[in-house]
């Protein structure tokens, strides 16, 4: 039997699409997927552009209101997996209204690949935002807005280790480790020094959330360098910077070494003053920039294969 040959993957960028995520409101843009249906077909539209992993919140089809039902994530779930071959990831981190066992509801019932798990209790502030609207569509918007002045989003080390126990070594999932702030790399190293996480470990390094690090080229380097020290060669990294350095970041992490996450949950914009349209917009504009940098956007089988991913047949949607 001939074996097939390793494929060289040196050359390959994860391309992530955070499809809604639970911080823009429907006021802001009128291409936020809300409606399960709309959470599909932009998640389908994402993933034929070039996104290998989608990044999935669900929301309140009444009123866009962040949701963890699992009935809701359902509702998009079975549709994605049958119409792409994405590597789904369904947050735990839903927002900072809700509790953990919210949070872990959908994800205990749909068995992904991945999940998100935020490495550290945070401020996680998006008061600033409501200044710049006057009229609102739903009476919920700007409450949830001003009021996240007095939010600390939890995830405490034993909040981290439950989420491992029951989602790790209890369906397989590996994990997007979102770190907002260096302080997180050194918590995601003691618990791999305690045994919850194997190597190598998949880092999603974000910038530009008020209370977290801020959007710096020398904050992304800094970030690196303590990756580097603390995991050695025992990962992989990603990129997002929520806002207008969404592109530019994303292209910056692309030629160290990086991987990228796009997606109307980090940046409802494609230009300067320009709304995206959709995610596929986001998507493909960062895979144009990184195909112009020499690189290739990679496959949903080839990034399993860099993750170490169970694959799609063990999935519960």
């Amino acid at each position: 039997m001939n074996t097939p040959a390793p494929r060289n993957l040196a050359n390959k960028v994860i391309i992530s699409c955070a499809i809604t995520g639970s911080i823009h409101t429907p006021t802001m843009s009128p291409y936020l997927p809300v409606t399960p249906d709309e959470i599909a077909t932009s998640a389908i539209g994402a993933a034929e552009a070039g996104a290998a992993i989608l990044h999935l919140h669900a929301r309140d089809p009444a009123n866009g209101r962040p949701s963890a039902d699992p009935k809701v994530f359902m509702q998009f779930l079975p549709r994605i997996k049958d119409a792409t071959d994405a590597v789904v990831n369904i947050t735990t981190g839903g927002s900072v209204l809700m509790s953990i066992e919210d949070r872990l509801a959908a994800p205990l019932v749909a068995s992904p690949e991945m999940c998100s798990l935020n490495m550290g209790s945070m401020n996680f502030a998006l008061y600033p935002m409501a200044a710049r609207y006057k009229e609102w569509k739903y009476d919920w918007e700007e409450p949830y807005l001003l009021g996240s002045d007095a939010n600390i989003f939890r995830n405490t080390f034993r909040d981290i280790e439950h989420i491992y126990r029951q989602l790790g070594e209890g369906h397989g999932v590996k994990f997007e480790h979102e770190c907002y702030d260096v302080g997180h790399l050194y918590n995601l190293a003691h618990c791999i020094d305690r045994g919850l996480f194997k190597p190598p470990v998949f880092l999603q390094i974000i910038f530009g959330i008020l209370g977290g690090i801020g959007v710096d080229i020398d904050n992304l380097m800094f970030m690196k360098k303590t990756a580097d020290k603390l995991f050695g060669k025992d990962y992989r990294w990603s990129v997002l910077a929520a806002g207008r350095a969404q592109m530019s970041f994303g292209a910056h992490a692309a030629m160290i070494g990086g991987n990228i996450r796009v997606g109307l949950e980090d940046s409802l914009f494609i230009d300067r003053g320009k709304l995206a349209v959709s995610n596929a917009e986001q998507v493909t504009k960062i895979r144009g920039i990184i195909e112009q940098l020499g690189y290739e956007a990679a496959s949903p089988d080839e990034a399993r294969e860099m993750l170490g991913l169970k694959g799609k047949a063990h999935v519960k949607f």
